[in-house]
């Protein structure tokens, strides 16, 4: 009988480099400690294999054990659960500089929005690691190889993900998988720790079939490094090297508008983001994929010191007239009109404002979600 199941992208992380100039969060370095983090699935199959990178490291990673089990609560797992992971038969793997590896395949089935928790145990120093800065979640940080332990009852609680970049599971194979590719609007920044109100979140529990996969960087334009790669330009490797990636959601501009201002940068023109969107248009297209963008969002009460705001606020307004009337996307989303305050467009609702004047709390990313066409998503 034909198999009926693939590998599909179940959980992913994007990663960015700590030695960037321009940053928002510190990362860290190990040696004799084991990291164990929550990885919140979008999606689950009856198998899993883990991805991690050693991508921005300046040495080898040593990858001394690591365990795979469902979380009870905080740093606790549930024992029955728990699974040694393997890299080609071994228990350990270096992984190279700028080297990723993924794990054998493990029997544990996992579900939609499960917690799994990866303990990987780092025994040797490790440098700076590879991260995912704003994840909203937490890792637990302790002392020597503890990956076995049911609970961390001492350990270091950190705002960060490091070294994992996804988690495939076995699903069936006609799965659609959706890649949210952006900024800190879809990483989640603004909404509560650890309780999973990202936009892309409320936007999997709206979906009847397939799910979205994060691949959000809090900070990351569309046209120029820092934070992180461009979106242009890491199209390719985090949504085109997606296991049964369908369809992809963009969301940039906030940052091409005014984090430049933290480096002295200028603003990106209208000219530019427009010829960014239709680039990143283009390539989805040419991968087969359809795409779907959002407006930008409003900030005009950005509370950071040194951001161009009122100089950058037409070209805001310029692209998104352009956004709702373009047709190079299959669908759009029009976030800045769902998040407005009605009476002053540039700014966000007061009800949707995590504090900041340019992030979403709970109630936004809800909205933000409830703006996206879920029909237009998989057909």
């Amino acid at each position: 009988m034909p198999d009926t199941t693939r590998w599909v992208a179940g959980f992913r992380s994007a990663v960015i480099s700590p030695y960037e100039q321009v940053k928002l969060a510190e990362s860290r370095a190990f040696a004799d400690e084991t990291v164990r983090q929550v990885l919140h699935l979008a999606g689950g199959g009856e198998q899993l294999r883990i991805l991690l990178t050693n991508r921005y490291g300046r040495v080898p990673l040593v990858i001394g054990a690591a365990r795979v089990a469902l979380r009870k609560t905080g740093s606790d797992i549930i024992t029955d659960t728990d699974t040694g992971l393997s890299f080609d038969g071994a228990a350990q793997v270096t992984i190279p500089v700028g080297g990723e590896v993924i794990s054998d395949p493990i029997e544990l089935a996992v579900t939609a929005g499960a917690d799994l928790m990866l303990s990987l145990y780092l025994p040797e120093q490790t440098g700076l690691a590879t991260f995912s800065h704003q994840p909203n979640e937490i890792a637990y940080v302790a002392a020597g190889n503890v990956v076995s332990e049911t609970s961390l009852a001492i350990a270091d609680e950190v705002p960060a993900r490091f070294y994992v970049t996804g988690v495939d599971v076995l699903a069936p194979a006609d799965t659609p998988i959706a890649v949210a590719l952006g900024d800190s609007w879809f990483e989640g920044v603004g909404s509560t720790m650890s309780t999973n109100r990202r936009s892309v979140d409320v936007l999997n529990s709206r979906l009847d079939r397939g799910w979205a996969v994060n691949q959000g960087i809090g900070g990351n334009r569309l046209l120029t490094n820092e934070i992180g790669v461009p979106g242009v330009e890491r199209f390719s490797r985090d949504v085109g090297t997606v296991p049964g990636a369908t369809t992809v959601l963009i969301n940039f501009g906030i940052n091409d508008l005014i984090l430049g201002g933290m480096s002295g940068e200028p603003p990106a023109t209208a000219d530019e983001l427009i010829a960014g969107f239709t680039e990143i248009a283009r390539r989805a297209h040419d991968a087969g994929l359809t795409i779907h963008a959002a407006t930008i969002g409003p900030y005009a009460a950005c509370i950071y010191e040194g951001m161009p705001i009122e100089e950058t606020l037409p070209t805001r307004r310029q692209v998104n007239e352009w956004l709702r009337t373009t047709d190079v996307f299959d669908s759009v989303f029009d976030v800045a009109r769902a998040v407005e305050d009605p009476e002053r467009p540039d700014f966000i609702r007061p009800a949707y404002d995590c504090g900041d004047g340019m992030h979403l709390n709970d109630a936004g990313a809800r909205a933000m979600a409830e703006s996206i066409d879920v029909t237009a998503l998989f057909g």
